[in-house]
């Protein structure tokens, strides 16, 4: 561990998603602007988006059937249209989007160093929509650190 350094410099910048609708979109390059934008070498970046279906995953970057086979996981335990769903207000994937927004999450924290996130070779970054049809999507970067 290295010596404790105050988190002087905050940053906050954000952007919008254009989702195609059920999927992955990669915005590793967006939120490693945000980051370099924000001039911190050492802190952390919290990414968060404000809708609740959709969720944000850092994931394997490498295979696409990773990501594919996810999307069939999540489509088998919370499949669109269960007679279990009372609210529907938006349609059949409106509940089942709810549920697997909550259960992957709205935000990521991760690491800065040098200037640049901290990321393993194989991870990337998506924000991953659960509705069939397509929305846009606002994603916030906050930046703290030294």
């Amino acid at each position: 561990m290295t010596r404790s350094l105050p988190a002087e410099h905050v940053a906050q910048g954000g952007f919008a998603v254009h989702t195609r609708g059920r999927g992955f979109s990669d915005i590793t390059v967006q939120v490693a602007d945000a980051v370099a934008s924000s001039h911190v070498q050492v802190g952390i970046a919290n990414v968060f988006t404000a809708h609740t279906s959709c969720s944000l995953l850092l994931g394997e970057n490498a295979d696409p059937a990773v990501r594919d086979d996810l999307e069939r996981w999540f489509a088998r335990a919370v499949p669109d249209g269960d007679a279990i769903f009372e609210h529907d207000a938006e349609g059949p994937d409106d509940m089942p989007a709810h549920i697997r927004s909550i259960l992957t999450g709205v935000s990521l924290t991760l690491p800065v160093h040098g200037g640049k996130l901290l990321l393993g070779t194989w991870q990337g970054i998506y924000l991953w929509e659960h509705r069939i049809d397509p929305h846009q999507r606002k994603v916030t970067v906050t930046v703290l650190g030294h």
